[in-house]
């Protein structure tokens, strides 16, 4: 049996249905002896439903903005905390 660490490791590509057969069947099998695992993709398969189903919407400029500043920060503090070579 699967851990609920490597479900949620292969749960991406459970979903978009580009696992192979053996390893769904693993997958599909955790979820039924797992609840936790079970309501996150549950959960998880309805959201993607719901925002397949939405137009994309244009954020402000701010927003972006802002947004694209704290993903600078969050980059830069990992290259810090990881460098690499």
């Amino acid at each position: 049996m699967l851990t609920c660490k490597e479900f949620l490791q292969e749960l991406n590509d459970y979903l978009d249905d580009t696992v192979d057969v053996d390893l769904k069947r693993h997958l599909e099998a955790h979820i039924t002896e797992c609840p936790n695992c079970w309501v996150i993709c549950d959960t998880t398969k309805k959201t993607i439903e719901v925002y397949k189903g939405m137009k994309p919407q244009v954020l402000p400029d701010d927003v972006y903005a802002r947004l694209m500043t704290a993903l600078e920060r969050k980059l830069a503090a990992k290259k810090q905390q990881f460098p690499s070579g």
